[in-house]
């Protein structure tokens, strides 16, 4: 089992950055794949960005490509999405999610793990 805490979030003007963590503790961050999701009001959870394990591979919905970057540190326990560019958009409270199956899956229903999720706002 794994615990998961996002930080990083808040208000930005669009053009801006903001770069989320995602702290976990429990079982070998290592052993788990790394997703990134968020949710916006009265829409469903979506992907956003993901990393799998053993693997450099990273993976981005089409709408923040060129623009997000996931990352991960397992010396440190922690995943990291850098948001660059941002829009009102992708205003949304963003999750980390995590699990412990090879491969990479974009639906959020095979994900075991969720962090408490973390606010972005970015005004216009």
């Amino acid at each position: 089992q794994v615990q998961l805490v996002e930080s990083g979030g808040g208000l930005v003007q669009a053009g801006g950055s903001l770069r989320l963590s995602c702290a976990a503790s429990g079982r070998t961050f290592s052993s788990y794949a790394m997703g990134w999701f968020r949710q916006a009001p009265g829409k469903e959870r979506e992907f956003v960005a993901g990393t799998i394990r053993l693997s450099a591979s990273t993976y981005y919905a089409d709408s923040v490509k060129g623009r997000f970057t996931v990352s991960r540190d397992d010396a440190k326990n922690t995943a990291y999405l850098q948001m660059n560019s941002l829009k009102p958009e992708d205003t949304a409270v963003y999750y980390c999610a995590a699990h412990s199956n090879f491969g990479f899956y974009r639906d959020y229903k095979r994900y075991n793990y969720w962090g408490q999720g973390t606010q972005v706002t970015v005004s216009s």
